[in-house]
């Protein structure tokens, strides 16, 4: 028998109405959002692209109001591309490619991980804004944790202060949150928990989980889930520090873009 896929499953979200209960298009999201370019797969049918359509506009929306900034940033200014159920990466629910600047969910299991891969084509497009020269596929989180030098202005140095706060413990030895991503790829043989970029994307999930606004087709997990047991996301005193950096940090970049004509 046939089982739906979790697209067509019910994600929670309490967040506001954002298109009074109307279905909306993809074309919609790229015009509205300005998104470079929107991808569908295929074998992606129409009931299934109207539903995703659907989910995409309301979390996209949810975190915009989350991190109190307008659709130009969520688009990174224009230059983010959305696939859904084309472009991923094959044993991945969700991918990034900094090549093609692209955030591509895959059809069936994409969902919750939008936040996450955001997270990752923001600390792309940011990078070479707060480190200048640094080639085209650097992550700002990586280049933060290499020492690459930074242009002093007081956004750069709040998202600096968000990426000590995350490697870095108050002695300027490595925090227990990357000590514990370390230990997790020490144990499944790999490096991949304790890469900055992934510490980052990481660490942005849990703070949009903890947000009043939900939304679980932009994020989940980040709490319960075998991924949480394995102590690979911030918890404690360092979480609730993160997240109040990174809301600062948003909040002082949304009204930075807000001032500027778009």
């Amino acid at each position: 028998m046939h089982q739906p896929g979790r697209l067509h499953r019910e994600y929670f979200r309490n967040g506001p109405s954002h298109r009074d209960g109307a279905d909306v298009s993809f074309n919609d999201i790229r015009k509205l959002f300005n998104f470079s370019s929107i991808t569908i797969g295929r074998w992606v049918t129409a009931a299934e692209q109207q539903l995703a359509a659907n989910l995409f506009f309301d979390a996209l929306y949810d975190l915009a109001d989350i991190l109190q900034v307008r659709e130009p940033v969520i688009s990174l200014n224009g230059t983010l591309a959305l696939a859904f159920g084309s472009g991923g990466q094959k044993h991945s629910s969700a991918h990034y490619n900094s090549q093609k600047r692209q955030l591509a969910l895959a059809k069936n299991a994409g969902g919750g991980a939008l936040a996450h891969e955001w997270f990752h084509a923001f600390d792309h497009y940011i990078a070479g804004k707060v480190f200048p020269g640094l080639d085209h596929g650097h992550f700002a989180s990586q280049a933060w944790v290499d020492d690459a030098p930074h242009t002093a202005h007081p956004l750069n140095n709040q998202l600096c202060a968000c990426f000590e706060t995350l490697f870095l413990d108050p002695h300027g030895s490595p925090s227990a949150y990357l000590k514990r991503s370390i230990e997790a790829d020490r144990a499944l043989k790999m490096y991949y928990y304790a890469m900055p970029q992934e510490m980052a994307a990481r660490a942005f999930e849990a703070c949009i989980q903890d947000q009043q606004i939900k939304n679980a087709f932009l994020v989940q997990g980040t709490k319960m889930s075998t991924e949480a047991r394995l102590g690979i996301y911030p918890h404690g005193n360092l979480r609730a520090e993160a997240n109040q950096r990174l809301m600062t940090y948003f909040y002082q970049l949304g009204m930075a873009t807000a001032r500027k004509p778009t």
